[in-house]
């Protein structure tokens, strides 16, 4: 069950809840980790990889969370979550990051994330996966992270090289993943790998879902990956060697752990949106802002019909990203099949929180590159946005077919 457009009127109570809840649990717990959560130096031990600290303000936020109501929003009602859908996620994270901007590492932690937290993903769980792990998840006590990506397949999963070869109880596990995101200090992995090598050459199925805990014996963090000059990070990559799995920590179907991959790339783009949004409207405040407080050669800079032509720009093209992306929630709630206007909303929202962010630092001069606007950090997300989940040339490729193939339509 998702959120129904007849309750759209209880989401502004929802939304409004949220963000007092953040206020009141959240905030304290990043101003009690602050010199950790905000300093890389504090951040990263000597091989790149998360310290405890980083690994507890981020697990305390989640229970928090979780003990609010928060954390299960979107989650199957069956297993205990919220089992609410599109235009709530796209409402609850548009107006967290409106609020809050980015650079808050623990915002992320507030509602569980389909690549982490409980989503409907779980409803593939096996009945021992659902009575020993979903409760943890729930609870924010556990996290998992979504191996799919490898070397020689990002955006084309169906080239993906890992194996998941039969045993007399189990399955045995041979390959590599990367750029596998909150994998050094995961509990478990949703791991993707090729069960059915003559399927999978079809490009139609073989590829199966298996879900483990990360201390499983053959599974190793090899490395993490750093990004943008940073001494550490929180994406990894990651080796299997015969690493061993009970049948029942298949997830889902056999063969068929692509359509489970999609879900979740899907929610993924509706938070790219949402988030995006919401940071986009925190930094043209901001901007306008300081447009109408620095002067030069005896003038407001607002003034200025440059300045003027960014702050209106970026007005625009928020307000066709929210109002794209709010149509395509809605509809996707009521139950519409959306491949190529999701594809739409996360190129177009992520291209546009991009070109925003830049506007913003430029209307600001050099503080706009200063750490303490924290409008560089958005900058910093945005440009990652527009890879992860699916990058902007992939979307285009997929709308592109779409619309070769006679979908026209809005």
């Amino acid at each position: 069950m998702t959120q129904s457009l007849a309750d759209e009127k209880e989401v502004d109570l929802i939304v409004d809840s949220i963000v007092t809840f953040v206020k009141r649990e959240i905030v304290p717990i990043e101003e009690q980790f602050r010199s950790v959560l905000d300093d890389p130096r504090s951040m990263y031990d000597e091989r790149g990889w998360p310290v405890s600290d980083y690994k507890k303000a981020h697990r305390l936020a989640r229970m928090a969370a979780a003990d609010a109501g928060y954390y299960s929003l979107f989650a199957p009602v069956d297993l205990g979550g919220g089992g609410q859908g599109a235009v709530l996620t796209l409402h609850a994270w548009e107006a967290v990051y409106r609020e809050f901007g980015p650079g808050r590492p623990l915002l992320d932690d507030v509602m569980g994330k389909w690549n982490r937290g409980p989503s409907g993903i779980i409803r593939g769980f096996s009945e021992r996966l659902r009575r020993q792990v979903a409760p943890r998840l729930l609870s924010g006590e556990d996290i998992f992270c979504f191996g799919m990506s490898e070397p020689e397949a990002g955006s084309d999963a169906r080239a993906m090289a890992t194996r998941a070869e039969r045993t007399d109880d189990g399955w045995k596990i041979n390959g590599v993943k990367q750029w596998i995101s909150d994998s050094p200090y995961a509990d478990h992995i949703l791991l993707f790998a090729v069960t059915d090598e003559s399927a999978r050459q079809t490009r139609q199925a073989g590829l199966s879902a298996f879900f483990l805990p990360m201390d499983t014996p053959g599974l190793a963090v090899s490395s993490v990956i750093k990004l943008f000059g940073e001494i550490g990070g929180i994406r990894g990559i990651l080796t299997f060697d015969d690493v061993r799995v009970p049948e029942d920590a298949l997830v889902g179907d056999l063969n068929d752990g692509l359509a489970l991959g999609v879900e979740g790339v899907s929610l993924g783009r509706l938070y790219n949106a949402g988030r995006g949004v919401g940071m986009s409207r925190w930094a043209l405040e901001k901007a306008t802002e300081y447009a109408k407080a620095r002067k030069t050669f005896g003038h407001a800079i607002s003034d200025y019909q440059a300045i003027q032509f960014m702050l209106a720009d970026s007005a625009m093209e928020i307000y066709a990203a929210w109002t794209m992306a709010m149509d395509c929630a809605r509809r996707l709630d009521a139950g519409e099949k959306l491949a190529k206007q999701v594809a739409m909303v996360k190129a177009f929202s992520t291209d546009v929180t991009f070109n925003v962010m830049d506007r913003c630092i430029q209307i600001h001069g050099g503080m706009g590159l200063a750490n303490e606007t924290r409008i560089q950090a958005g900058w910093h997300q945005a440009r990652i946005s527009r890879i992860a989940d699916g990058s902007a040339e992939i979307m285009r490729r997929n709308i592109a077919r779409a619309v070769l193939a006679g979908n026209l339509g809005l």
